[in-house]
């Protein structure tokens, strides 16, 4: 059996590993894919050396680009690269366009696809990523959800039982495995920061990035608190700050850094006091190491997270912000840990993938 795997994004190497090594032990054919979504040095190759991945199979090179032109590029090179390769199945991770552009590349050519995330759902069609959710779910023949909401959420859009399987969190299995690996990492030292004395701030998602006043104002309001807050910047974040002209007039308290590959930010994640970010996956790594997660959005598809009393929503308001940041030493600082967040994730994916072939009959 063949399984051509696509990645384009850093959430997806951290979601492929488990699954490429755990495919590799069983002896089956692999055919790894970069679309080149995520393509500097800090957003791609270190992610591949720290996770020690191997070196793509295929690297399509795209870039950045609007969501059409990025996807309806990726669709033609990956067509090709399906046309050359032949695959029993297209397994696609997570949310991004890249996933996106490999499923419906795939399903287009009558290859079987395989979700591994399936079923999260923020019910806001005007992210991007809600999307792509929906969408690659509709067309996939396995759907490898991470929660019981998500199994929920799958059942409810009619989406066949048969086809559905609660695995647990994949993302989960990459951070207990490299947990202890990124004890070894010199982040602290390098920013001269102490345990549990800052904040963690990641900020990329369209609804914060899209009207430069709002992001500014985020950042005014931030510039208000009193721990260090340390900030590797996303490119497209780092860009719309330069062009207001915002860059240098940042609070003392906020530290611009690079962004920074998996397990220094794991390490600099594990210690910190309290986390703020509008992206999925670190709300799930804050429930896990146990760091109290604030959240600038208005939902959120982890819905897991706010149930566990692991996150607050808080928008981009102002007041809510500073309030749940003055509220921290209120909150509890151990967090239940749901179902199937375990180690064996990968192991569950691939003996679905073995033991359901009849399931890829499209």
């Amino acid at each position: 059996m063949k399984i051509l795997s696509i990645v384009g994004a850093r959430p997806n190497f951290m979601k492929i590993k488990p699954i490429y090594e755990e495919l590799k032990s069983r002896k089956l054919d692999q055919i790894l894919v970069h679309t080149g979504q995520h393509y500097d040095e800090n957003m791609s190759r270190i992610f591949f050396e720290n996770l020690e991945l191997p070196k793509p199979d295929v690297f399509l090179g795209i870039g950045s680009g609007t969501h059409g032109v990025q996807t309806g590029a990726m669709m033609s090179r990956i067509e090709e690269v399906l046309t050359q390769e032949k695959p029993d199945l297209t397994l696609v991770v997570g949310d991004v366009n890249s996933t996106l552009a490999g499923a419906i590349s795939s399903i287009k050519m009558q290859i079987p696809v395989a979700h591994v995330e399936a079923g999260y759902r923020s019910f806001d069609m005007k992210m991007p990523e809600e999307i792509n959710r929906v969408l690659v779910d509709r067309i996939s023949q396995l759907l490898f959800a991470p929660t019981e909401d998500a199994v929920e959420n799958l059942m409810a859009e009619g989406i066949m039982k048969k086809r559905i399987f609660f695995v647990g969190n994949i993302m989960v299995e990459t951070l207990i495995s490299h947990l202890e690996k990124s004890k070894k990492s010199k982040i602290l030292e390098k920013l001269s920061l102490e345990k549990n004395s800052y904040g963690i701030l990641t900020i990329h998602r369209a609804e914060n990035t899209s009207d430069s006043k709002k992001l500014i104002e985020i950042f005014k309001v931030l510039s208000k608190i009193e721990n260090k807050l340390i900030v590797p910047l996303h490119p497209r974040t780092m860009k719309i700050l330069k062009d207001m002209g915002y860059l240098e007039k940042l609070g003392r308290n906020i530290i611009i850094i690079e962004p920074l590959g998996y397990l220094d930010f794991l390490a600099l994640m594990s210690n910190s006091k309290f986390i703020l970010t509008d992206s999925g996956g670190i709300q799930e790594e804050a429930l896990m190491l146990d760091i109290p997660c604030i959240t600038l959005r208005e939902n959120t598809e982890r819905i897991v997270t706010l149930k566990n009393d692991a996150n607050i929503l808080v928008g981009t308001n102002g007041i809510n912000l500073l309030k749940a940041i003055d509220d921290l030493p209120n909150r509890r600082i151990k967090y239940p840990k749901p179902p199937l967040w375990d180690d064996k994730v990968s192991k569950r994916i691939a003996d679905v993938i073995i033991e359901h072939q009849e399931l890829l009959a499209l």
